[in-house]
């Protein structure tokens, strides 16, 4: 849906646009794990996989799934793959799809005769209980399903390092001083995560809560670069969130010295926040595109509430 066609919908207003600089957001029908379903076949016959070499299931997602006390992962299991291998969903919010794919990384490692994982995510975030445009104010909700499968037996791209830092002291950062509620959507509805942030700020103090997200981001960040053995500068791309401009600029771009025309910013913009899926859906942009060319390195730069951040360093290997 075009950004302008949100305003004369009466869905949003043209200052959030201009704040966000967002020209479009995917809006669905399917629900998360419907996408996400659609998603693995794809990344399935891209990785030329069999059900027998998929030993490890993983679904993200940062939203409700469609059922109340239903396993997400095992559908996806069902419909994607069809073996019986285990399956597991994780719910990490933004960082969730980076969290599963270290899980999987771990999974694989932990017996030589593992083969694939596959991890997954999907998200539909709609009325009554999320608004796209407001209940995240800077961050326009957009709906998708990703996927990617891992492999001990090769692949397009080798991950050179994946680290994941966390701080739970701004896990109040979503709780704020509510009390636990007894039913989804009981606080308040549509959510709204500004009014638990700004409890938060006025607990914590604006200039601690910044330097806490700075530091976490930049130590995930510088870590990963050296234990890949890479610098900065040598980094030919960058997939990142897809945020609001003032969002990226504060967490990202400034932060970390990125220049936005070597991320998937101009791309992302376009999308919308998927949850726990922008990292796959990035990297799924820049094969479809032709972006990525043996011999080239990137990062996939996640940061997700709880608060948790994970960065992964990539060598493309072959044309994807």
């Amino acid at each position: 849906m075009p950004a302008e066609e949100a305003v004369r919908q009466g869905l949003t207003d043209e200052w959030t646009v201009r704040r966000t600089r967002m020209r479009s957001v995917c809006v669905g029908t399917q629900a998360g794990p419907q996408m996400a379903v659609e998603a693995a076949r794809e990344a399935l016959r891209h990785a030329d996989a069999a059900p027998h070499d998929i030993d490890l299931v993983l679904h993200a997602s940062s939203y409700f799934q469609g059922y109340d006390l239903w396993a997400p992962a095992s559908y996806v299991q069902r419909e994607a793959v069809g073996n019986a291998c285990l399956s597991l969903a994780v719910e990490q919010l933004s960082n969730g799809g980076m969290a599963a794919l270290e899980l999987a990384v771990a999974y694989l490692r932990a017996d030589a005769s593992r083969h694939s994982a596959l991890v997954t995510t999907g998200d539909r975030f709609c009325l009554p209980g999320i608004d796209r445009w407001t209940t995240d104010p800077g961050t326009v909700l957009g709906d998708g399903g990703t996927a990617i499968v891992l492999s001990t037996a090769g692949g397009f791209a080798l991950i050179r390092s994946l680290v994941t830092v966390s701080d739970p002291v701004l896990e109040k950062m979503g709780r704020g001083d509510d009390p636990f509620a007894t039913a989804p959507m009981e606080t308040r509805t549509p959510i709204s995560v500004e009014e638990p942030r700004a409890r938060l700020v006025k607990e914590m103090g604006m200039s601690e809560l910044i330097d806490r997200l700075h530091t976490g981001q930049r130590e995930a960040f510088e870590q990963a670069l050296l234990e890949a053995d890479v610098k900065q500068e040598d980094l030919d791309w960058t997939v990142l969130p897809h945020l609001g401009r003032a969002k990226m600029d504060f967490q990202f771009f400034s932060a970390l010295g990125l220049d936005p025309e070597r991320t998937t910013w101009p791309w992302g913009s376009g999308v919308g926040h998927l949850g726990a899926g922008d990292m796959f859906a990035g990297l799924a942009h820049l094969t479809r595109t032709g972006a990525l060319r043996p011999g080239q390195t990137g990062a996939l730069v996640s940061a997700g509430g709880g608060f948790a951040w994970t960065v992964a360093v990539l060598q493309v290997l072959t044309a994807a």
